[in-house]
C-alpha cells in the first residue's frame, strides 16, 4: 500500500501545517514564539533587528509584537517576498560582507537583535558547526554595535566544538545569558538558541 507522501514526510510536521494555516511563511515562527512566551524580550514600540530574516516569519511576528510604534529591520541574502507592515524595513545582502558604515546607519538604539541564520549545510557536522559559529560571531558583533545598553540578543547556533566559546562570548557582552531549545525544533536538529539579556 502506497503511503501518503505528505503524511510521512518528516519535514511536513504539524508546525509546518500550522504555519501555513496561520499565514506564516515558515514553521520557524514557533521557535521565536516560545522564546517570547518564556522571556518576553520584544515589547510594543521596540526597535528590532532580524538577521537572516527570510522568508519572513520572524519579521511578521516581531512586527505584530512591536505594533505600529515599533520599527523592525530585516537583513538576508535573499529577498523577502511576503507583504510586510509599513514599520518593517528590509535589506538584501550578506552580513559577512556588509561594511561597518551600513550597521552604523542602523543606529545604536536597537532593543533586540535576533539571528535565526544558518549556513548552507554540507552533512559534515564539524564543517557545519564551524560555519554556524562564524555566522553567530558576526551576529554578536552586529549586536554589540547596534544594541542599546540593556538590550537583548537571540541567536541560533549549531552545537559543536565552538559552542562553549560562543556561549562565553555572549556571557562577556551581556549581564546574563540562557541556553534554550524550543519544543518546536525538529528532534534531529543540532540547533539551539543562546539568549543574552542586558547588554553591558
Amino acid at each position: 500500500m502506497k503511503r501518503s507522501g505528505a503524511k510521512h514526510n518528516r519535514w511536513q510536521d504539524h508546525y509546518s501545517q500550522r504555519a501555513k494555516k496561520e499565514r506564516f511563511p515558515a514553521r520557524s515562527v514557533y521557535k521565536l514564539k516560545e522564546i517570547q512566551k518564556k522571556y518576553g524580550l520584544i515589547k510594543k514600540g521596540n526597535k528590532i533587528l532580524d538577521l537572516g530574516c527570510a522568508p519572513g516569519s520572524w519579521l511578521l511576528y516581531a512586527a505584530d509584537l512591536t505594533g505600529n510604534t515599533g520599527h523592525v529591520i530585516g537583513i538576508d541574502l535573499v529577498p523577502v517576498k511576503i507583504r510586510v507592515p509599513s514599520h518593517v524595513k528590509m535589506y538584501t545582502g550578506d552580513i559577512l560582507s556588509m561594511d561597518d558604515a551600513f550597521f552604523r546607519s542602523l543606529g545604536q538604539d536597537v532593543d533586540v537583535v535576533m539571528s535565526d541564520m544558518a549556513p548552507s549545510t554540507t552533512g559534515n557536522r564539524l564543517v557545519d558547526s564551524t560555519r554556524s559559529f562564524n555566522l553567530c560571531q558576526m551576529a554578536l558583533t552586529v549586536a554589540q554595535s547596534t544594541l542599546k545598553t540593556g538590550g537583548s540578543f537571540v541567536c541560533k547556533i549549531f552545537q559543536g566544538e565552538d559552542f562553549k566559546q560562543f556561549s562565553d562570548s555572549v556571557k562577556a557582552v551581556f549581564n546574563r545569558h540562557k541556553i534554550f531549545k524550543p519544543q518546536s525544533t525538529r528532534k534531529v536538529s543540532k540547533e539551539i538558541y543562546i539568549i543574552g539579556f542586558g547588554k553591558k
